[in-house]
């Protein structure tokens, strides 16, 4: 799933060589992925009123109730 996010934001971005995802395992053994952008390309990844980063969620989630885990997207 990391992969997919990380494909999905180097897409949408200028700088593709800035994006970074990072994987975090709360206390809950749940998946939180952490997607690091460049500042001029925030607004890229976020989008018009979320739209484009309620989409990357949607996404992860799906992908996390298939394997049998909770995950979340953090854009940091």
């Amino acid at each position: 799933m990391r992969k997919l996010i990380e494909y999905v934001a180097q897409s949408l971005v200028d700088d593709p060589s800035a994006v970074q995802v990072r994987e975090v395992r709360n206390d809950r053994n749940a998946l939180v992925l952490e997607l690091h952008v460049g500042a001029d390309d925030f607004g890229k990844v976020i989008g018009r009123q979320g739209r484009v980063a309620k989409a990357m969620r949607t996404l992860l989630r799906a992908g996390g109730t298939r394997e049998g885990r909770h995950t979340s997207l953090e854009i940091i």
